[in-house]
């Protein structure tokens, strides 16, 4: 299947499959928003779906992450994650959301030091003040001081929640390496049903978030077909990630920033004006150097 390619392009065209996926995984999202279905309850069946899946191909990952108490720690980080990252590009500008939720230097330095006892050297701190540097001029709205912070909504305050999750869980990830891969997949996509699942729930309640449509055939299987390109995707960054270093991994996913931003500004659902330009250069120099140094 690999077209006689070497094994390490092939590692490295299935990280970018991976981060095409996510770049571009919101129009999916805003389109099936358009048929009156929410990202949340969008997630809640994809993510469904794929569990069951993985279940069904690996029954023996369902017993290990029952009996693994550790793994639901990084159930809740990546449900999180994929709730509030959903949700975001579903109603924010794509590029700003995609680059506060590439905080994640800022993330690992700090979840790294107190979960895995790792020091932040001189090279960490810088990377962490460049990524708040780049935080706060994409943040910073136009307009005087009074008017400060007037221009953050709900969408800047799910990527940066979801960016730490997502760094939460990519140390989870690391720390417990030495569990199988089934089990830590279906962490992750049991983690975005159950916690898209209880979101959704309550804002739907509380009259917040609309209740899912009636069953379609349409709808149903534009999200069936949806759940099985997350999982392929899901499976194609762990093919890659454990052929491939770490730094060289890091960088490669970088590139669902270019996928996320090229995407959006075509569409019309981004705008890159020059300040949210300079503070990109900030997050995304800060999410390099990070891939770059070992420290």
């Amino acid at each position: 299947m690999s077209g006689g390619l070497p094994p390490r392009a092939l590692a490295a065209l299935a990280l970018l499959f991976n981060a095409f996926t996510w770049g571009v995984s919101w129009w999916p999202f805003r389109a099936m928003a358009g048929l009156g279905l929410h990202a949340l309850w969008l997630t809640v069946i994809a993510f469904g779906a794929a569990s069951v899946i993985l279940v069904l191909r690996r029954p023996a990952a369902l017993g290990e992450l029952l009996r693994t108490p550790v793994l639901w720690v990084l159930v809740a980080g990546a449900g999180t994650t994929n709730a509030c990252f959903n949700w975001a590009v579903s109603i924010g500008d794509v590029v700003r959301v995609v680059l506060l939720f590439y905080l994640m230097p800022l993330w690992t330095a700090l979840l790294s030091r107190l979960l895995l006892g790792e020091r932040i050297s001189a090279r960490g701190a810088l990377r962490v003040a460049m990524a708040l540097a780049g935080a706060a001029t994409v943040l910073w709205p136009a307009g005087n001081a009074a008017q400060a912070w007037a221009g953050v909504g709900l969408a800047d305050g799910l990527s940066v929640l979801g960016g730490f999750s997502f760094a939460l869980n990519n140390v989870m990830l690391r720390r417990e390496a030495h569990r199988s891969e089934s089990a830590r997949a279906l962490a992750m996509f049991a983690g975005g049903a159950i916690v898209a699942g209880g979101l959704a729930l309550l804002l739907t309640q509380a009259g917040r978030v609309p209740a899912p449509p009636p069953v379609a055939a349409g709808w149903l299987l534009a999200a069936t077909a949806l759940a099985g390109w997350f999982l392929l995707a899901n499976l194609s960054l762990q093919y890659g990630a454990a052929r491939l270093p770490a730094n060289t991994t890091s960088v490669i996913m970088v590139s669902e920033v270019v996928f996320a931003s090229v995407s959006a500004l075509a569409l019309g659902a981004g705008a890159l004006d020059a300040r949210t330009a300079a503070g990109a250069v900030l997050i995304v120099g800060a999410a390099l150097l990070a891939a770059w140094q070992r420290d």
